[in-house]
Parts: C-alpha cells; sequence; structure tokens
C-alpha cells in the first residue's frame, strides 16, 4: 500500500513539474525568444511583460480615449487604436506588441499587407477562435480553413451571386418601406438613425436567410447580439493556461445559456422545414438561404454534405457579418451626408434620375456611380472592420523579414486607410471624388491598398448583399427626405463588433 501512495505521489508530481515546465515556456521563453529574434531583425515594440504581455497597457490607453467624446473630425484612429498609434510613432511602421503570452506583428506597410492577404502559399491561414469569441462565431465562413472553407464558400457564393441576390431584393424594399413607415411620424423631429438600421438590417437579414421563419430569426438575433456584448466586455482578458479554463465566471455560464437557447431555436427551425418538405408543403429545401446549407446537410454527396453544427455557424456568422457591417456603412454614410449636404444633393438627384419616384430596379442599381462613390470613401474613413489577424504556424519570410512559429499578425485597417502617405494630405476630409476613376486610381501614390471588405481570397463574400442592401435603403430615404445632423448628437466612434457611434446617431428629418 505504502508503494502505491509513493508511486501515485511520484506520478502527481511528475505531472506537476511537466506542467510548470509547459507554463513556463509558453510565458516566458517563447515570447523572450520570439521578442530577441524579432529584435535582431530591426523589429521593436514595447517589452514583454510576464503573463499579460501589453494588454494592460492596450487596455488603460482604450479606456482614456474613450472615457470622452471626440470633436466633430473624421480623424479617428489615434481614437479607434490609440496604442497602435503611439506605438508606430514610437517603434516604426511594423512593430511587435503581446496579447497576453501572444506575440503580434503590426504591420503597416502596404507591400507586407498584400503579401500577407493574397497568402498564396497558405503562409497565413486565419487565427483560431478560442474562447468567448468562437462561442459567438463558431467555425464559419469567417473563420473555417481548408476543405471547409472551401466548401462553405461555395454555398455562399451561391447564396451572394446573381439571381440568387436578386430574388432577396424584394425583400429588401419591404423592409426598407417598413422602417420609412415609422418615420412618417417622425417629420421635422429628431430620429436615431443607428437605432432604426440596425433594426431594418436585422429585419432583412432574417427574411432574406430564414424566409417564413424571419420572426424566429430575429429572436436568434437577439441572443446572438447579448452574446456580442459579453465577448466585447472580455475581449482583453488573459487566462493563464488551462487552469484559466476550469475557473467558471458568470459570464461563462450566461455564454452556455445563450448558446443553448440558440442550438434549441435552430434545431426547432430545422425539424419545421424538414417537416414540410416530408408533407410536400415545399418541394424542396433550397428558398432562402438557410434552405441552401439544409439543402447541403441531406446531400449524399460526402463531399457537399455539411453537419448541424455548420449550419449553425454559418446562419450566425451571415446575420453578424450582415447585420452588423450594413448597419455601420448606412450610420456614417448618413452622418457625412448630413454634414456635407452638397454631397447629399448630387447622390440624391442621381437617384432620382436613375428611379423617379418609383422603388429602386436590380438593373439600375448598380449604375449609382456617385453613391458609389459616397460609399467608397464613407468605407475609407469609417471602415466596418478595423483590423485583420492572421496567424503563423511555421517559419516564415515575409518581405526580408523571417517570422518565427507562434505568432500573429496584425493589420490595422484605420490606419493604412488614413495614412497620409498612401491618400495624400487631405486623408482626413471627406472627398468621394478620390473614387471617381475606382479604387485602383483612388490614392495619391497608385499604391492601391484598400481593405473595408478584406483582400484576396478570403474577400467579404457578402459584399454584394450589403452593398445592394445599402444602396437600395439610401436610395429609398433620399427620395422622401431631406436630414441634417441633430445639435445633440456626440461624436464617439466605437468598436463593439464592428466600427459604430457609440450613443447612436441623431438627425433631424425633412420631407421633400
Amino acid at each position: 500500500m505504502g508503494s502505491l501512495i509513493i508511486y501515485l505521489s511520484s506520478c502527481l508530481c511528475l505531472s506537476l513539474l511537466l506542467f510548470l515546465i509547459s507554463l513556463f515556456n509558453k510565458l516566458w521563453w517563447i515570447p523572450r525568444r520570439i521578442q530577441t529574434m524579432m529584435g535582431s531583425q530591426g523589429i521593436r515594440g514595447p517589452p514583454y511583460k510576464f503573463f499579460y504581455g501589453n494588454t494592460n497597457e492596450i487596455i488603460n490607453m482604450k479606456t482614456e480615449v474613450m472615457s470622452s467624446p471626440m470633436e466633430l473630425s473624421h480623424h479617428i484612429f489615434p481614437r479607434i487604436h490609440p496604442s497602435i498609434y503611439s506605438w508606430v510613432k514610437l517603434y516604426g511602421k511594423n512593430f511587435i506588441n503581446w496579447y497576453g503570452h501572444q506575440a503580434q506583428l503590426v504591420v503597416t506597410e502596404p507591400e507586407l499587407i498584400k503579401e500577407i492577404l493574397n497568402n498564396k502559399d497558405g503562409s497565413y491561414p486565419k487565427t483560431k477562435l478560442e474562447g468567448y469569441v468562437k462561442k459567438l462565431l463558431g467555425e464559419g465562413l469567417v473563420t473555417s480553413e481548408g476543405e471547409k472553407w472551401f466548401k462553405q464558400r461555395k454555398l455562399a457564393n451561391h447564396a451572394f451571386h446573381g439571381e440568387s441576390l436578386k430574388g432577396m431584393i424584394p425583400a429588401m424594399i419591404a423592409s426598407v418601406e417598413m422602417m420609412l413607415e415609422r418615420w412618417r411620424q417622425n417629420d421635422g423631429k429628431e430620429i436615431d438613425v443607428f437605432q432604426e438600421f440596425r433594426v431594418l438590417t436585422s429585419e432583412v437579414i432574417s427574411r432574406t436567410a430564414f424566409g417564413s421563419n424571419y420572426l424566429e430569426g430575429e429572436y436568434i438575433f437577439a441572443m446572438l447580439m447579448k452574446t456580442a456584448v459579453i465577448v466585447s466586455r472580455n475581449f482583453y482578458e488573459v487566462r493563464i493556461p488551462l487552469i484559466g479554463q476550469l475557473i467558471r465566471k458568470s459570464d461563462d455560464i450566461e455564454l452556455d445559456k445563450l448558446e443553448q437557447q440558440i442550438r434549441e431555436s435552430f434545431m426547432k427551425m430545422i425539424k419545421e422545414r424538414e417537416e414540410k418538405v416530408k408533407m410536400g408543403k415545399l418541394d424542396n429545401y433550397v428558398n432562402d438561404f438557410f434552405g441552401s446549407l439544409l439543402q447541403a446537410y441531406h446531400d449524399t454527396d460526402k463531399t457537399k454534405k455539411i453537419s448541424i453544427d455548420d449550419i449553425i455557424d454559418e446562419c450566425k456568422t451571415f446575420y453578424l457579418a450582415g447585420h452588423e457591417t450594413t448597419t455601420s456603412l448606412l450610420a456614417w454614410t448618413i452622418l457625412l451626408l448630413a454634414i456635407h449636404t452638397d454631397w447629399q444633393e448630387n447622390v440624391r438627384k442621381e437617384v432620382l434620375q436613375l428611379f423617379g419616384k418609383q422603388n429602386p430596379t436590380p438593373d439600375n442599381i448598380g449604375r449609382l456611380k456617385t453613391m458609389s462613390m459616397v460609399f467608397n470613401e464613407t468605407l475609407r474613413l469609417y471602415p466596418p472592420v478595423i483590423n485583420l489577424t492572421r496567424r503563423i504556424d511555421r517559419e516564415v519570410k515575409l518581405g526580408k523579414l523571417t517570422l518565427p512559429p507562434n505568432m500573429e499578425v496584425n493589420i490595422p485597417i484605420t490606419q493604412l486607410h488614413h495614412n497620409p502617405d498612401i491618400w495624400g494630405e487631405d486623408v482626413h476630409l471627406f472627398k468621394p471624388e478620390r473614387f471617381s476613376e475606382g479604387v485602383a486610381k483612388a490614392t495619391n501614390n497608385n499604391t492601391s491598398i484598400y481593405l473595408p471588405f478584406g483582400l484576396g481570397p478570403r474577400t467579404c463574400v457578402g459584399l454584394n448583399f450589403a452593398s445592394t442592401e445599402a444602396k437600395i435603403a439610401l436610395s429609398m430615404i433620399l427620395q422622401r427626405y431631406k436630414f441634417s445632423l441633430s445639435p445633440n448628437y456626440v461624436h464617439a466612434p466605437m468598436q463593439l463588433l464592428t466600427l459604430g457611434p457609440q450613443h447612436g446617431l441623431q438627425i433631424k428629418l425633412h420631407s421633400l
């Protein structure tokens, strides 16, 4: 008996020793080795601090700038990325910082960014999601890799292009009409259009994704937004490897409940759709995005088949990405047109020439050139997604640099879109005419680095969906109203999932 106790004690001590060695390796040895290797190549940055890295500094900078609004200026980079704004000036265009014990190379040089995002040899895969963020997005199109990503991308391409996208336009128009009906009660009054656009885009996503189940879709969306708030609240939290996963907080418990509720709602919708097909009430599954996923789930070809978890994750991704990006684009466009009324009139004139007082048509939506210029400039000044990250699993060459494994690459989109070396000294001014000859010729030195929806093979598949929805909504608003900025508006851009106005966007409506 005594020898058994000694044996078990030895095993326990050995396991503890191995755990401590592994912990020391992750929290000290690997960070020091990476910092030394990058320093030898001229890449500096704020020094690594045991366990927390630079997260406390990043949080303190963000808390300080977010504690008060800013002046009504489009120079938002110091507010959105205060740490990167400071460290680029201190350490150079490319520098290394630390998200806990995770090394991040921040890259702002356009040619290096193009090399990363084109990712021709697969050296820069998507960052693996863990913890809270994984509960929000799962393994949908935005986060998946390899064969799974290819299968999901093919499904999404079919859903958001050509005739499928055209088929969504009536639902988009109907949803905008419902919003404008609410607005008729507020003529000459102040209205928070940011909240209005949140409702609108949720309605559009629900109808186009789930068809007749759109009310259930809206319920799911409400739970996803609760999840997003919790994720945002814990974004910079650093946990001890292994031990951190064993300690349960109230947010962990709440997230588990929300995840279970979301799953149960999807399972209910899946069973209802399957029952309708089985009873002959529907000829097949495919009459919306949800149906196309369900069709793939029932496919007998293993190369096309997806799982129930895939369906749920894809719907989450479509909901969050489609809703958030369009809401952000519409809100900031309204802000800019409320300030620059000359451009508001230019776009209105174009809309009335193309559509008159009639609803937008699929054939003419693509002819809105002036509106496209305004949208492009809005996305430059206020990109919905403020940064992109990629991981490095093996040693790779980036330009003249050799990057070790166990690193991430962080691309701050806001910095690129506000860089005077790329866009000129008027970089912080609203000038849609930059895009009069398209994106490729918009910069002052033909350095085309414009990333509102990514670049390369991972360019956002919902780009056409978001663009079409935004053009329809803005056209129908301009046909009916002039609008001006309320004196109650407080300029405070902030990131939740995407970039939005922290205190809403109050404007005054004036019927035409």
